[in-house]
């Protein structure tokens, strides 16, 4: 199927020392992270920000994948980064946390990781009967563009695919069992206001992870969206301050 208009990968070539893997959410785009990788790019950084599989072009296309599908994906644009780049950061935003997680926990030398709003499990009543629920019903509706700003539009899926949602949910588990092995700096963003991912989600992953060099900020004026919301400018300036200052610690370690 052909990809959605604005839902293509993001791509800058820039600096050798410094790299940034940009991971959309479950259902999303990239056109969701796009401003973020523009201003990582204006920055001199190289910047990739892939199209997860099944993602950009129609909700059934996410029911032919999974979790292993997605990680894959990621995983080789981080493998593409780490030979081109001396320091490799791994931002995601949602289930984008959950492949970051993922990342830290399988790759050590990652330098460091930037949450936004990352999901881990859910709350909601019924969410153990999605693997059943799937096998009857593709999909349901969805509760795409979480966003407080007027105006504000994510390109992504109407439709919640529900095989997709089990596996992501069989993801969750995977991700949340081997939290103690992200010992990166880490920087969690978390919208006070959030109608898609608990605020549990962040105390788990806060809670779970063995990161000493570890801070959380508040965004008081968004929704799930962040990065497409009233605090991006907040996110995409605290994230290359973040970046900027663990290269330069690496750097002085190595001298």
């Amino acid at each position: 199927m052909p990809v959605l208009p604005g839902a293509e990968p993001f791509t800058h070539n820039g600096s050798e020392d410094i790299g940034v893997l940009l991971c959309h959410g479950f259902t999303s785009t990239p056109q969701s992270m796009r401003a973020w990788g523009e201003h990582l790019a204006a920055e001199g950084f190289t910047v990739r920000c892939p199209l997860l599989p099944g993602h950009g072009t129609r909700w059934p296309d996410l029911n032919r994948t999974s979790w292993r599908d997605w990680y894959a994906a990621a995983e080789a644009e981080l493998a593409e980064l780490r030979g081109r780049c001396r320091s490799v950061f791994v931002f995601g935003q949602s289930m984008g946390g959950t492949l970051t997680l993922r990342l830290a926990e399988r790759h050590p030398d990652i330098a460091g990781i930037v949450l936004v709003n990352p999901s881990v499990t859910t709350l909601r009543v019924g969410a153990r009967l999605l693997p059943l629920l799937g096998r009857v019903w593709p999909s349901i509706g969805g509760i795409p563009g979480d966003i407080a700003r007027p105006g504000g539009f994510e390109l992504a899926y109407q439709r919640l695919p529900l095989r997709a949602m089990a596996s992501l949910q069989e993801f969750w588990g995977v991700v949340r069992a081997d939290l103690g092995r992200v010992r990166q700096p880490l920087l969690l963003f978390r919208s006070a206001v959030d109608h898609v991912v608990e605020p549990v989600n962040s105390a788990l992953v806060l809670d779970g992870v063995a990161s000493s060099d570890l801070a959380e900020v508040v965004l008081a004026d968004s929704f799930h969206v962040a990065t497409l919301d009233h605090d991006a400018p907040a996110i995409f300036i605290g994230s290359v301050e973040f970046l900027q200052r663990i290269h330069s610690e690496r750097a002085e370690e190595v001298v």
